[in-house]
């Protein structure tokens, strides 16, 4: 089922509600013809019992009508005229609005998840909603990216429920099925971020992916334990962050150098001090040595392939590179990483 984003009651909610309505308006009808059953006449000719009244209710409201009760007091037929009558039309009203909602709810959901569809193109899915996923959302709408452009897969209704008030259209379900995977139209997308809490479920999507793909979609992964990285490599996944031996990592750093976990930190929290960043490399800088640029390059990316700039022999710029420096976060030039 795909959620888009809205703040609405639900249809089943409301058909919860007027069904509600509808059974204490019974209820009232039946206090109502029982407190008066003296007169009514039945065909029997033995006076109303409580289902007599049940019965007579239900047939009344629902203008049915067969005739076997009937009043026959000045008094029940006032009551009918002033509270059964209207108890009909209000039965009515509930009857109809009710199927007329969750039609008209049904068929506008239709025509939005077909304009969403029609739109989808070049997005981003995000398998999981949890910790992880939140914040990998989080970065990409810190780095320009739109909502439109972010489909969130997730089996926990919390989780759905949670990424459609945040904006996000939201389908629910298991991201190891190819169905699931189709609604979020994975052929078409950019890239696939697989957030789960579980490593075999990370595996068995990446798998999933690659299949309905054919390894044209870029996969990154996050897993809880090492031993798995190579695996999930092996499913298809083009980057793998481990995030057991990251978080140890930085506990180290903690430890033997704790100035160096505040650039870390510095670097990682959005909003503030220094980020990372990637561009183009210039006309202009094709040639030379990125130490000698204004911006502080920290990496060459090639083909691919990641140069690091230590050691004595530094590798010039060359046309199609793609510098990786670190910049203000105040500043809107390149794409922060």
């Amino acid at each position: 089922m795909i959620h888009l984003p809205r703040v609405r009651q639900g249809p089943l909610r409301a058909l919860a509600v007027r069904m509600l309505l509808a059974v204490l308006l019974v209820l009232v009808t039946v206090t109502i013809i029982y407190l008066d059953r003296g007169g009514y006449r039945d065909v029997n000719g033995d006076g109303l019992t409580l289902l007599d009244c049940f019965y007579y209710a239900v047939v009344s409201l629902s203008t049915t009508g067969y005739g076997d009760i009937t009043p026959f007091t000045p008094e029940a037929r006032l009551v009918n005229v002033l509270a059964i009558t209207p108890a009909r039309v209000l039965f009515l009203i509930i009857l109809v609005g009710t199927t007329l909602e969750v039609l008209t709810d049904q068929y506008r959901n239709s025509l939005r998840v077909g304009r969403w569809r029609r739109k989808l193109k070049d997005h981003v899915i995000v398998c999981g909603y949890g910790t992880k996923g939140r914040a990998a959302v989080a970065a990409l709408l810190e780095n320009g990216w739109e909502k439109s452009r972010i489909v969130v897969v997730e089996s926990r209704e919390a989780g759905v429920r949670q990424a459609a008030s945040n904006g996000l259209a939201a389908i629910e379900g298991n991201a190891t099925r190819s169905a699931i995977l189709n609604e979020a139209d994975v052929k078409n997308c950019k890239a696939v971020i697989i957030a789960t809490d579980s490593d075999e479920a990370s595996v068995l999507i990446s798998l999933t992916v690659r299949q309905l793909t054919a390894g044209q979609v870029r996969i990154i992964a996050a897993v809880r334990e090492q031993e798995n990285a190579a695996l999930l490599k092996q499913s298809g996944a083009h980057h793998v962050i481990v995030s057991s031996a990251t978080a140890g990592r930085l506990l180290g750093l903690t430890t033997t150098a704790p100035p160096l976990i505040d650039v870390v930190e510095d670097l990682l929290t959005p909003g503030q001090g220094m980020a990372l960043a990637m561009r183009s490399a210039e006309r202009s800088e094709v040639g030379r040595n990125p130490r000698e640029l204004v911006t502080l390059v920290v990496a060459l990316i090639r083909r691919g392939k990641v140069l690091p700039l230590g050691g004595e022999q530094t590798p010039l710029i060359e046309t199609g590179d793609m510098l990786v420096y670190i910049r203000a976060e105040d500043s809107s030039v390149g794409v922060s990483v």
